[in-house]
C-alpha cells in the first residue's frame, strides 16, 4: 500500500530534456550540423493531462462526452470541440472497441510556431509545443486558467545559408520535428489504446482514452507536419494550380499505399502527389491519427496576418506606386507610417478574465469579424 501510495504522482510537471543527434555515417569533411547534438526541454506529456483533468477549476465548463447543440429547429450551433462531428465519430470508434468500451475520450489539441530564443542561447530558434484538452470550454483557454500550457520547446537546427539549401539537410530537419514530436507525446501513446483510471473536475473517477486531436500550425508548418510539397494543400490531393476545386481528401492509407507501389519513384511522387517520401508525419506511430485531417489553420497567421498583412497591405502598397510618381507614393507612404506609428498601443482594450465567446458571425461583417478575432486573442475584445 505504502509503495502505491509514493508512486502516485501530484502537483507540476517538472521540465526535462532529450537530446537528438545525426546517425548517419560522418565524413571529414561533414558540415557541422552532423555532428551537433540537438536537445528538446519537455514535460511529462502524461502528467500534464492528469493535471488539467484533475483541475477543479474547470468544474461546469468541461464536457465528458460528445454532444449536438441546437439553439433552434434545424439549426445547430458548433461552438466547442466536443459539439463536432469529428469527435463524435472517434467515441464510436472507441466505443465499439470492447478494451476502451464505456471510456471518456479525451482529445489531446496540439499546436506550434516558430520563434527565437535569444537569451544564452545564441538566438538559438525553439518551436514552442503547446498542449490542449478537447473536452475544456472554449471560454477557459482564452482566460489564463491553465487550460492551454507549453509542454515543449523543439530544437531547430541553426545552419548556415549554403547548408540549408541542401536535400540531406532539408529531410533531417523534417525528420528531427517529427521525432521530437512523438517523443514528446509517448507518454500519452499507452492511454490511446488502454483506458487510464484519471480525476476529473467534477470530483468523479473516469476511465479515459487519448485520442490525437486538432494540430493547430500556419501553412509553412503545415507542410512539415504532413510531408508535403510547399505549394500543395495538405488536406486534398488538389494540384497547386486548381487549389480552387476540392481534391479528394488526403490520407495516411494512400499515402502508404503510393510508397509500397512498384514503378513509383520518389520523384513520381513528389511531382504528381506532391509528397515527400523521406518525411514520415508523427500521427503514424499512434492509433486513430491521421494528421491530414488533424491539421487545423491556424487564424491568426493564415487569416489576419496572411489575408490582410502578406496580401492586403502589399497589395495597396503597389496599388499606390503603381498610380503615382515615385516622390508621390513615397510621400504618400510616409504619411500612412507616420499615422500608425502615432497610434497609442491597444488603444481601448479590455480584459475578460472568465473569456467572452462571439457565438455566430455571417455575412461581410468586418466588425464581427475583428470581435471574432480579438476573442481568440487571450480572451480581449474591443471596448
Amino acid at each position: 500500500m505504502y509503495a502505491t501510495i509514493d508512486s502516485i504522482q501530484h502537483g507540476d510537471a517538472p521540465w526535462e530534456s532529450f537530446s537528438f543527434h545525426f546517425m548517419g555515417p560522418l565524413a571529414r569533411d561533414d558540415p557541422q550540423w552532423k555532428r551537433a547534438t540537438y536537445t528538446v526541454y519537455c514535460r511529462n506529456t502524461q502528467t500534464v493531462v492528469h493535471n488539467m483533468l484533475n483541475n477543479k477549476e474547470f468544474d461546469g465548463k468541461f464536457d465528458y462526452i460528445p454532444f449536438q447543440e441546437y439553439t433552434g429547429p434545424q439549426k445547430r450551433r458548433v461552438s466547442n470541440l466536443m459539439s463536432g462531428d469529428w469527435v463524435y465519430q472517434k467515441a464510436n470508434e472507441i466505443a465499439a472497441d470492447q478494451n476502451t468500451h464505456g471510456s471518456m475520450v479525451v482529445p489531446i489539441i496540439g499546436g506550434s510556431d516558430k520563434t527565437t530564443v535569444s537569451v544564452a542561447t545564441g538566438h538559438q530558434e525553439f518551436h514552442p509545443f503547446y498542449l490542449s484538452l478537447g473536452n475544456i470550454d472554449n471560454s477557459l483557454r482564452r482566460a489564463h486558467r491553465d487550460a492551454i500550457l507549453p509542454v515543449a520547446f523543439l530544437s531547430i537546427p541553426k545552419v548556415s545559408r549554403d547548408a540549408e539549401d541542401t536535400e540531406e539537410f532539408r529531410l533531417f530537419r523534417k525528420q528531427l520535428y517529427h521525432m521530437s514530436i512523438t517523443r514528446v507525446l509517448k507518454p500519452l501513446r499507452a492511454g490511446m489504446s488502454t483506458p487510464e483510471v484519471v480525476y476529473c473536475p467534477d470530483g468523479h473517477i473516469r476511465h479515459a482514452v487519448y485520442q490525437l486531436g486538432p494540430y493547430i500550425a500556419d501553412y509553412p508548418e503545415q507542410v512539415v507536419l504532413s510531408g508535403i510539397v510547399s505549394g500543395w494543400c495538405p488536406k486534398c490531393l488538389s494540384p497547386p494550380e486548381k487549389l480552387d476545386t476540392a481534391g479528394r481528401p488526403r490520407t495516411h492509407d494512400h499515402t502508404h499505399f503510393l510508397w509500397g507501389r512498384e514503378g513509383f519513384s520518389d520523384e513520381t511522387i513528389w511531382t504528381g502527389w506532391g509528397i515527400d517520401s523521406g518525411v514520415i508525419p508523427f500521427t503514424m506511430r499512434f492509433p486513430r491519427a491521421d494528421i491530414h485531417e488533424l491539421l487545423t489553420p491556424d487564424l491568426l497567421h493564415q487569416m489576419i496576418k496572411g489575408t490582410f498583412k502578406d496580401h492586403l497591405v502589399l497589395w495597396v502598397e503597389q496599388y499606390i506606386y503603381a498610380t503615382h510618381s515615385k516622390a508621390k507614393a513615397n510621400q504618400i507612404m510616409g504619411d500612412i507610417d507616420r499615422r500608425i506609428t502615432s497610434v497609442p498601443s491597444f488603444p481601448g482594450l479590455r480584459r475578460f478574465p472568465e473569456g467572452r465567446r462571439f457565438q455566430q458571425w455571417t455575412g461581410n461583417d468586418s466588425k464581427g469579424f475583428m470581435k471574432v478575432y480579438l476573442s481568440a486573442i487571450e480572451g480581449y475584445v474591443p471596448d
